[in-house]
């Protein structure tokens, strides 16, 4: 079981379980209220979060969502608070609510491209044969942007979209300079190749840039990164980009150029962010 990181006085986070799909979970406290950030992925790790802050003396208020997906929504019943989503998230929601859980479900939804497999076996070994799940409405919808003053602390929700789910929320803790991005910096997975775009890739990170942080948490990151890791995952992410455009998605040349460039030999982390540009240059 991961164990709750205390990164001061005021922000704490849970770490990413990579074999279940577990992503990071924060709160950051105020002197009025503590916002949670996303909700878990399942009713277990909901809990584990809740009685891990418990032993800190912290408890949440409020919630804010980073996007729709399962591992961020499933834990949110388990949670019992008032929860912020963006419009987008509410109306994905909302179509969860009717789906079934169980093998046969997600096995069908898998064979019709619905569903991702890698998804549906996380899915399967998080729940196991308890696949009750009961989604609530969120309570607070915004467009977007919201700002709330937690006491001490200004917390920024705003929707940034990107590949991997257009609903995609950023949270940005002014005070504490950390920016939770949820999974927006991910690849489209919900695709017959996963994938990045140029555009909506070049736009986010603008977006991104504009905020002021030290911290940077990617959901399924195993911790934040720091202003430095950051800076070198933008330029990694700008430079595949911009091969990728100039060599027309031919492989073998972008990697040679990349190789040179860094002057170094690509990682296999380099080689998927690669990978995924061009996949999304030949779907375009």
């Amino acid at each position: 079981m991961q164990s709750l990181v205390k990164l001061s006085d005021r922000l704490y986070y849970l770490p990413s379980y990579q074999k279940t799909d577990r992503p990071i979970l924060g709160a950051v406290v105020g002197d009025n209220y503590t916002l949670l950030i996303d909700a878990g992925n399942s009713t277990s790790h909901a809990k584990h979060f809740k009685e891990q802050l418990a032993s800190s003396q912290v408890v949440g208020d409020l919630l804010a969502l980073t996007h729709w997906h399962w591992d961020h929504v499933f834990g949110l019943r388990e949670m019992n608070m008032p929860s912020i989503a963006n419009a987008m998230t509410y109306d994905k929601m909302k179509e969860l609510q009717e789906l079934s859980w169980e093998d046969k479900q997600l096995d069908e939804r898998v064979e019709a491209g619905i569903e991702i497999p890698f998804c549906a076996d996380a899915i399967k070994l998080e729940l196991g044969n308890n696949r009750e799940v009961i989604i609530p409405d969120p309570t607070i919808i915004f467009e977007k942007q919201m700002k709330l003053n937690i006491g001490g602390v200004t917390c920024v929700i705003e929707h940034v979209g990107g590949d991997h789910s257009s609903d995609s929320n950023l949270i940005y803790l002014q005070e504490e300079k950390a920016l939770f991005l949820g999974d927006c910096l991910y690849a489209n997975m919900y695709a017959e190749k996963w994938h990045y775009t140029f555009e909506k890739m070049n736009k986010l990170l603008e977006k991104i840039e504009g905020y002021d942080a030290n911290y940077f948490f990617l959901s399924h990151h195993p911790a934040p990164l720091t202003r430095d890791e950051f800076s070198s995952l933008v330029i990694l992410l700008k430079t595949s980009a911009a091969l990728t455009k100039k060599h027309k998605g031919k492989l073998e040349a972008i990697t040679a150029e990349m190789t040179a460039h860094f002057g170094r030999e690509l990682t296999e982390d380099d080689l998927e962010i690669i990978e995924y540009f061009v996949n999304g240059f030949e779907q375009a």
